[in-house]
């Protein structure tokens, strides 16, 4: 009798937490909280270029974000960069700056159909590398829902 028990209180963990969990294919939102310029290797990642999200690396005891050709699939893609004004920084206002430039950028870029998908999101300078004369803002293309198959920047002439 103390096994059937035991069975049964098994499957109605097991039920009980499959009713909890997020489904693997759950869209994903990545906000400007999601890397900065601080993330080691981003600053490796040029307009067009695709990467993976960061990783825990052993090596650079850290998160890494390594770049991987657009061929191959990938995380993400920069699609451009956009220059935050001189002056003592506030990141509610650098990340309003951001938002509203990379939102434009991917509104030129992605149109109707082109767009579905797709979501983006500013990687913004820290505190940090601000005072360090950092005014750059990363803007980046993603799918929520999984990875980039190839590079999703429309082609010139379309």
């Amino acid at each position: 009798m103390p096994v059937i028990r035991w069975v049964g209180v098994a499957a109605t963990a097991l039920a009980l937490g499959t009713l909890f969990a997020t489904p693997p294919d759950a869209p994903v939102k990545k906000t400007d909280a999601f890397l900065d310029a601080e993330t080691t290797g981003l600053l490796n990642i040029e307009a067009t270029e695709c990467f993976d999200d960061p990783e825990y690396d052993r090596m650079a005891n850290d998160k890494v974000v390594v770049y991987v050709p657009c061929t191959e699939g990938a995380d993400n893609q920069s699609y451009g960069f956009v220059h935050a004004a001189e002056g003592t920084f506030d990141r509610p206002t650098v990340a309003a700056f951001g938002w509203d430039r990379c939102g434009q950028a991917f509104d030129k870029l992605w149109r109707g159909p082109s767009a579905e998908g797709l979501d983006f999101y500013p990687v913004l300078p820290t505190a940090e590398t601000w005072a360090d004369g950092d005014r750059v803002i990363m803007c980046v293309v993603y799918r929520p829902t999984g990875r980039l198959p190839d590079s999703v920047l429309p082609l010139a002439g379309r």
